[in-house]
């Protein structure tokens, strides 16, 4: 027989025996573990685990041996083939540096995400789309259309199976019953100077002020504006001699590397919510 590689994470109420309990289940599927990391929180006293395994039998063999371990501790338990693709919407508005990095990272191999379908509210970036030969949904958006935009977005979400939405600089505000639609499958990027700088040009605000530090932070989409638990940040150092221009061109890139490496980390089953925190396995 073949072997199977699966991943499986987990988060409970933090209480003695779990980790007996999961690998006793496991031995019970003839898995062998490959890889495993765990946490247990100071503050929610939750736990977290991510598991790698091997083994000769199916991902529902695994799951079975496991139902009862996770009725047990109130376990929030997912099992995935390892490898597996997830499928996966991205959201633009007119700057394409942040899709240029996710579908060059896909392409390559790097980012385990299928993308049937990219949805902006303007038309510039569909010549990328098309060069990768991805669908191109126009639905453009007003104030007084927001409500139809969004559930066409949700009817494609449902028609393309779609696992997680990725907001590539897509400029509109999601609406509060969007954002709960979405909880915790999809994922923003922004420059990280806020609650400082906001609104237009960022860059050039930070550039006036002298600021040393330029970054980006990737999270996830919640009603409240730009604050959902953060996933992965970076930041990088800047000074005097730089231009805005040159601040802009490097808050690209920054926000490009952070947003596929947040999308890589979800994909891979690495980020678990922990109030409004994230847990992430490296």
């Amino acid at each position: 027989m073949s072997t199977n590689e699966f991943i499986v994470s987990l988060s409970c109420p933090d209480r003695p025996g779990i980790v007996h309990a999961v690998s006793g289940a496991l031995l019970s599927a003839g898995c062998n573990i490959t890889e495993s990391q765990q946490f247990e929180s100071p503050e929610t006293h939750n736990f977290f685990m991510r598991i790698a395994v091997a083994t000769e039998q199916d991902l529902e063999a695994v799951r079975a041996a496991l139902g009862p371990v996770s009725e047990q501790f109130g376990m929030e338990l997912k099992v995935t083939a390892a490898g597996s693709r997830v499928r996966t919407l991205i959201m633009v508005s007119k700057e394409g540096h942040a899709l240029n990095d996710l579908l060059y990272s896909q392409r390559a191999g790097t980012l385990p995400v299928d993308i049937p379908v990219i949805v902006s509210n303007h038309l510039d970036l569909k010549p990328m789309a098309d060069f990768h030969g991805i669908e191109f949904i126009h639905i453009p958006v007003t104030a007084a259309t927001k409500a139809e935009a969004e559930a066409r977005l949700l009817a494609l979400v449902d028609e393309h199976d779609i696992e997680l939405v990725v907001l590539a600089r897509y400029m509109q505000i999601l609406s509060d019953d969007l954002c709960r639609a979405l909880n915790g499958r999809a994922i923003n990027i922004h420059h990280s100077f806020l609650p400082s700088f906001k609104g237009a040009r960022p860059y050039h605000q930070a550039h006036a002020r002298g600021v040393k530090l330029i970054g980006a932070t990737a999270h996830y989409v919640t009603a409240d504006l730009d604050e959902g638990p953060i996933i992965e940040q970076e930041v990088i150092r800047v000074d005097h001699a730089r231009t805005a221009e040159q601040f802009v061109a490097m808050g690209r890139d920054v926000e490009g590397r952070t947003l596929t490496r947040a999308v890589a980390w979800h994909a891979e089953r690495r980020v678990m919510l922990d109030g409004y925190r994230t847990v992430v396995f490296s």
